[in-house]
């Protein structure tokens, strides 16, 4: 490729984050609510994170408790490591290297750790371009006038866990930008006609496969419905699919190898070394309370002792929120143990999946799974499942008015791969509300659907439901956000 048609297509790719005129009023509406509740988010935690010289995982991981969602990133930008699980997020640390360098200056100079800081300004930021390349497709690619364009932009931001995973220091809310933003790129491509090239789907792979693996599948079913049958020529196949996935799969094995099998190690090494602490304790313990003289017995009867303590403590373990929530792998392993087959399905979907991530429960509110939230809570009012209901029907006849839309189709497969390895193979099924930011879009983009369809005072209803369900998501949603931060 020449040099000008690279430097002409990065200056497009740039120009494409110049805010419209029509944008800009929104915008600044969306910044000035992510800010705040930013802001709000922080206070929780600043007096506790900011100070310097401590002991940084214990600190960040164990204290830290919004619903399901880590604060891995706090780590990093403290003291960097590839601390996240290297097969679901191979590249994610070292994207993540300049704001590590940044606050390592910053608290040079203030003497407070700034991770909070710069990890909210990065989330106002996602958050704005979010709604802006959602608001693009919307007006562009899906064809809304203005005003129902702001109607579901805007109705997609009421969703609690659309503000909640722009709020948290976890990857899902650079996943969910990326992911709108490809969705975006695509979209205007297929309207231009135009294809994806080798090196635009290295580049788009390498940032949303390095941040997220799975999102990697999502690229190229996208490419595949740009490129349509080009995809599978032989150059395109091998360089600009295979080729990448070879390389970051060899990433992160390397990175597996390097990083984690030390930590691993060093980690089975400590819990021996306790165990045989705590077992030369019992052995004292032991001595001291029997009455057995001989050396032969003594040992015996201490085994005997040491297999009772042990199991006591298996079924203690077994009886944990940890385990019990976890549900049961469907084998052993390091991917099938990520597995779930005995979770009730139908509840997931009904609290879980079109429940929690569109209005938070105010029982067990934004408790984490793992320390004691149940795997299903339901709501008290009745308000909750009437709201519920309705946007799953506005969800589905959507569907079947856009069905025929190539670009609706696109957008769907993404979110049927998520439905396969979530519903279909229990990944992270106990907590899946978390892994919102990675299709709830959709809800927006198949209901734009209906509204392109509709004339007249069907129209006029669509919008006057949305808007009233619109105010009252934002009202329901930012009155628990604020009680749980404040």
């Amino acid at each position: 490729m020449k040099k000008k048609e690279i430097k002409d297509s990065f200056g497009k790719f740039l120009n494409m984050f110049r805010i419209k005129k029509e944008e800009r009023l929104p915008a600044l509406v969306v910044l000035l609510m992510m800010a705040a509740l930013n802001a709000v988010a922080i206070s929780k935690y600043y007096v506790s994170f900011s100070k310097t010289n401590q002991a940084i995982w214990g600190l960040f991981v164990k204290k830290y408790t919004v619903s399901g969602f880590d604060p891995i990133t706090y780590c990093v930008l403290t003291e960097w490591e590839p601390k996240y699980e290297v097969f679901r997020h191979p590249l994610l640390a070292y994207f993540e290297y300049p704001l590590y360098l940044l606050n390592q200056a910053l608290t040079a100079i203030f003497d407070t750790n700034c991770a909070q800081l710069i990890v909210g300004t990065i989330l106002v930021v996602l958050a704005c371009y979010t709604w802006i390349f959602l608001y693009r497709i919307l007006r562009e690619i899906v064809g809304l006038v203005r005003a129902d364009s702001l109607v579901l932009s805007f109705f997609f931001f009421s969703f609690g866990y659309v503000m909640l995973t722009l709020m948290v220091p976890d990857h899902f809310a650079v996943s969910m930008f990326m992911l709108v933003t490809c969705l975006y790129i695509c979209g205007k491509a297929m309207q231009k006609g135009r294809q994806l090239k080798i090196w635009q789907t290295w580049l788009v792979f390498i940032f949303t496969a390095g941040t997220t693996l799975s999102n990697g599948i999502k690229i190229f079913l996208d490419a595949l419905f740009v490129n349509g049958r080009h995809f599978f020529r032989l150059k395109y196949f091998f360089l600009g699919v295979i080729a990448p996935c070879l390389v970051i799969w060899a990433f992160a094995t390397w990175e597996f190898r390097q990083y984690t099998v030390p930590r691993e190690r060093a980690s089975l090494m400590k819990r021996i070394k306790k165990g045989k602490e705590e077992r030369a304790k019992h052995f004292v313990a032991f001595c001291d309370t029997t009455s057995l003289k001989d050396s032969t017995a003594i040992a015996k009867a201490f085994d005997r002792k040491m297999k009772q303590i042990i199991y006591a403590k298996y079924q203690a373990d077994h009886k944990q929120p940890w385990h019990t929530h976890k549900g049961k792998p469907m084998g052993k392993g390091r991917f099938l143990g990520w597995t779930d087959e005995t979770t009730s399905r139908t509840d997931a979907l009904v609290e879980n999946v079109f429940g929690e991530p569109i209005q938070i429960h105010k029982e067990y509110l934004l408790q984490d799974v793992l320390r004691g939230r149940p795997v299903v809570v339901e709501y008290k009012n009745a308000i909750n499942y009437i709201v519920e209901g309705i946007i799953v029907v506005l969800f589905v006849i959507g569907l079947i008015c856009g069905i025929k839309s190539r670009f609706l189709q696109m957008a769907l497969s993404g979110v049927a791969f998520d439905a396969a390895i979530h519903l279909g193979l229990g990944f992270g099924l106990n907590e899946v509300f978390i892994m919102t930011g990675h299709w709830i879009f959709i809800l927006p983009l198949a209901i734009a659907c209906l509204f392109r369809r509709s004339r007249g005072m069907l129209l006029v209803g669509l919008r006057t439901m949305v808007l009233v369900m619109t105010c009252f998501l934002f009202a329901y949603n930012i009155t628990l956000l604020t009680d749980y931060f404040l």
